[in-house]
C-alpha cells in the first residue's frame, strides 16, 4: 500500500491479472457491494429455511409461541398462530430481499462506472469469497433444520 497525495493505492491480484484500486472511493464500493451481497444471501437463505419449516410444519426455535392448556383446541391455536408467524417473517424477509436487490442493482452501475472495465474481475473475487462464506452458512441451516426444530 502506497500513499500518494490523499489517494491510496491498493494492489489486489486476481487470476494473475494484477488490478489497481487507484482511490479510496473504489475500495469503498467494492466492501459495500460485498457487504451488501452477503446480507442479500443470508435473507436467501433465511427465506429458505423459513420455507422449509413452514413445509414441515416446524417451529423453528426462536419463534416465542406461548399458549397455556393442553387441549386439541390449543394445540390448534399453536399451529396457526405458528404458521401465522412464518408467512409473516416470510413476507418481511421478501421485502427485504427487494430493498437489497435494489440497493446492489445500484452499487453494481457505480462500481462499473469506477473500475472501468476491471469490475467482473473483482465481482468474481467477491463471489468467491461469498460462496465460501454461504456454504457453511447452508451448512448450519440444513443442521439446524434437521435437529433444533420442534414440532409445531
Amino acid at each position: 500500500m502506497q500513499v500518494v497525495g490523499c489517494l491510496t493505492l491498493y494492489l489486489i491480484f486476481l487470476h494473475g491479472i494484477k488490478m489497481k484500486i487507484i482511490s479510496a472511493q473504489q475500495a469503498k464500493i467494492s466492501n459495500i457491494y460485498k457487504i451488501t451481497k452477503l446480507k442479500l444471501l443470508k435473507t436467501n437463505a433465511a427465506i429458505w429455511f423459513n420455507k422449509t419449516c413452514r413445509v414441515k410444519g416446524l417451529k423453528p426455535d426462536y419463534f416465542n409461541i406461548r399458549i397455556n392448556g393442553n387441549t386439541p383446541q390449543d394445540k390448534k391455536t399453536t399451529r396457526h398462530a405458528t404458521r401465522f408467524r412464518i408467512n409473516q417473517e416470510i413476507q418481511f424477509l421478501y421485502r427485504k430481499k427487494e430493498h437489497l436487490n435494489k440497493q446492489l442493482y445500484y452499487l453494481h452501475l457505480e462500481g462499473a462506472w469506477q473500475y472501468k472495465g476491471m469490475w467482473q474481475h473483482a465481482i468474481h473475487d467477491i463471489d468467491e469469497q461469498i460462496n465460501r462464506i454461504m456454504e457453511s452458512k447452508y451448512f448450519i441451516l440444513n443442521k439446524k433444520n434437521s435437529i433444533s426444530c420442534k414440532q409445531g
